[in-house]
């Protein structure tokens, strides 16, 4: 059979890779096999890692250089992988510091075998060098959106446009009203959802934040219900976290995620994929967003995006209100979701 390698370092391209797993199992059945380094929905496709990789879905300039030994480490320990395995093509999803680093160590150590990215780097919002530097590292690039393609193939990269899956989540089996009964949520009560996020600095910065939001939200609505959505490669600092808020938590796994979507009120949501999946369900949401200090004062001279979220990057406008950094504070998040 064909053997693919997938390779993904966080939560997000975990999906993705699994949905690529699944595609092509489903496409060619017994006719492909699959090795690589994943997350939990990928290793229920098959693809059982050889390590955690939530110690790489690292955030910021500043935290990526005190992780540069570990991605180093793990960029060598994935080129040997496909050094034993010797698949017959492999595909780097996201998480640009990572995956370059394993195209570049796979390429020296066999130049003749396919490298196939999905999803380039956001050189339209900063730093658009990196599609020079992927074009000499890869072969191919399965982009998301077709305003990604020119900045690529001008350098030289194929490209084929596969749309978002994030655009095409099916949202008709969710049932909202079924998981308010599932929590005892009753059909009028208020129901916040909070998504903290995918990557361990993201709850780290994040939980205390809607923590004291919420906080607010309850001494102006005692009886206001609260989710928060635990992903998986996150899922035990989240529930460990929040279960010392003092107040009543649903956590929601993965598996109910788009239930507690169609179910929310509102969203409060760490900037990410699920503002747009929170858009399919029709959440009105709040955009919240931090990182280290120094890193941000480096992102701020690098970007040239107005926006954060996808939806307003498109629109040119603030659809969903954004609160990044020093303006993520809990009294601006109440007073926004209120």
């Amino acid at each position: 059979p064909l053997k693919i390698m997938l390779v993904a370092a966080e939560a997000s391209g975990d999906a993705l890779g699994a949905g690529l797993a699944r595609a092509l199992r489903a496409r060619l059945g017994q006719g492909v096999s699959f090795v690589g380094i994943g997350g939990p929905r990928m290793a229920a496709e098959g693809v059982v890692s050889p390590f955690d990789i939530a110690e790489l879905s690292i955030l910021g300039w500043i935290e990526g250089l005190r992780a540069y030994r570990t991605v180093r480490r793990r960029a060598a320990e994935t080129a040997a992988l496909a050094a034993r395995e010797q698949p017959d093509a492999v595909v780097l999803i996201d998480s640009w510091g990572f995956t370059i680093r394993v195209a570049e160590a796979i390429r020296a150590a066999r130049p003749d075998v396919p490298l196939i990215k999905y999803v380039g780097p956001q050189v339209w919002a900063s730093r658009p060098g990196r599609a020079r530097t992927l074009a000499r590292a890869v072969d191919h690039l399965l982009a998301l959106y077709s305003f990604d393609a020119p900045w690529f193939e001008r350098e030289g990269l194929p490209t084929t446009v596969v749309g978002s899956s994030a655009l095409h989540v099916d949202m008709g089996g969710a049932d909202g009203a079924a998981f308010r009964a599932r929590r005892g949520v009753t059909p009028d009560a208020k129901l916040l959802l909070i998504l903290p996020g995918s990557r361990p600095a993201e709850i780290a910065r994040m939980t205390p934040v809607y923590e004291a939001t919420v906080k607010r939200l309850k001494t102006q609505d005692p009886g206001l219900e609260v989710a928060v959505v635990a992903a998986g490669t996150v899922s035990k600092d989240v529930v460990g976290r929040v279960s010392a808020w003092p107040f009543r938590v649903h956590v929601v796994d993965e598996a109910e995620k788009y239930d507690a979507m169609r179910a929310a009120t509102a969203a409060l949501a760490t900037s990410g994929t699920v503002s747009t999946e929170l858009a399919l369900a029709g959440a009105p949401m709040v955009i919240a967003y931090k990182i280290g200090g120094v890193s941000y004062q480096l992102m701020k001279r690098l970007v040239t995006a107005e926006h954060i979220t996808l939806f307003n990057i498109a629109a040119g406008e603030r659809i969903a209100p954004e609160f990044i950094q020093g303006e993520a504070s809990a009294e601006k998040l109440a007073a926004a979701v209120g």
